[in-house]
């Protein structure tokens, strides 16, 4: 059903019912004679067409996005307006159905006839506005979220090309230097691109199949740097009941070994550890290494920043982010994210 329907409707409806109530308070008092049934329909279609009139000058005039302070005066002058020609409607009709009195033009029963459906016209004002208000609200929150949506995509096409460039470089040394470990290489290497290729089409996924992917890329780098990259996992069986941004882990797994295990004549370890608690997943990934002071006050590397940036258009300020120097010889990464249903 169109926004244009549902409008005519609540109006036609609406109205009807206030003109059908007017009628049974009346009916309480005295029995409704045909002139009263027809001047209360007659009110009612002239209810309607006056709204209207109102909601089409505060559309076409830019009243809806003027500010509280300019809004309420205008609309208080429209809807004393609109009930001065109400009140003249009635005397109208009055004339023409040979009901008009002497009465009708002394001041309290004026005053009562205009300002009393002065209140009616503000309690529509007020609902029409509420219902603006919330649909302009929706919309920004479709427009924010759409807006998010092409950024994450942004961000996950660039890990694509970024990583399977990086693990081709793992690869191609071992090519010459091992042909046989070359061929188990390029068997991590189809798994990690296999999974690589689905960054663009999934916006989170299990944390098992990160972990896979994780592990993997961690073989083929076991095959590149031998025994100077050694590994551990300590992983909460309750880590699955989670959902994560595609290549995330793997991501800071790829930054641990470049800036940190890669630097060291020896090597050194690499970590993950996760613990599932009070429906956030908390993971820390450790990696021997240390992080300059330059490192340490941007943190701009692409796996970081796109990580941070990731992690802040799902989540929000439900998730966090840190990483720095646990002491003088490894690094510590650590991550929490909420559960998502």
């Amino acid at each position: 059903m169109s926004k244009k329907t549902v409008y005519w409707l609540c109006q036609i409806f609406g109205w009807s019912f206030y003109g059908s109530l007017q009628l049974f308070l009346y009916a309480t008092a005295q029995t409704p004679d045909t002139n009263h049934i027809l001047g209360e329909f007659l009110q009612v279609l002239f209810y309607i067409g006056s709204t209207h009139l109102l909601r089409f000058i505060l559309i076409t005039k830019g009243w809806l996005g003027s500010q509280w302070t300019r809004l309420i005066p205008r609309i208080i002058l429209m809807v004393f307006l609109l009930s001065l020609f109400n009140y003249l409607f009635i005397l109208a009709f009055a004339g023409f159905t040979g009901e008009l009195t002497a009465r009708d033009f002394m001041v309290l029963p004026m005053t009562l006839n205009v300002f009393g459906p002065m209140v009616i016209y503000i309690l529509w004002s007020l609902i029409y506005l509420t219902f603006h208000y919330f649909e302009r609200y929706n919309n920004s929150l479709k427009y924010e979220a759409a807006v998010k949506e092409i950024e994450l995509k942004n961000l996950r096409s660039q890990l694509n090309p970024h990583f399977i460039f990086n693990a081709l470089n793992s690869i191609r040394a071992l090519v010459d230097e091992d042909p046989l470990k070359s061929k188990n290489a390029i068997t991590q290497l189809s798994n990690i691109l296999r999974n690589s290729l689905t960054v663009d089409r999934q916006r989170m996924v299990t944390f098992s199949d990160e972990l896979a992917t994780v592990e993997d890329y961690l073989h083929l780098e076991g095959i590149r740097y031998e025994e100077r990259l050694q590994t551990s996992f300590n992983i909460d069986p309750n880590s699955d009941d989670f959902l994560i941004p595609p290549l995330m882990i793997q991501t800071l797994v790829e930054n641990g070994i470049k800036h940190g295990i890669s630097t060291l004549r020896e090597g050194g370890m690499i970590s993950i550890e996760t613990k599932a608690e009070n429906n956030r997943l908390f993971i820390s990934m450790r990696n021997a290494g240390q992080l300059t002071e330059n490192q340490t006050s941007n943190q701009s590397g692409f796996g970081l920043s796109n990580t941070r940036k990731r992690l802040e258009l799902i989540f929000g300020d439900e998730a966090s982010f840190s990483i720095s120097n646990e002491n003088d010889k490894t690094v510590l990464t650590r991550i929490a994210i909420p559960k998502t249903l």
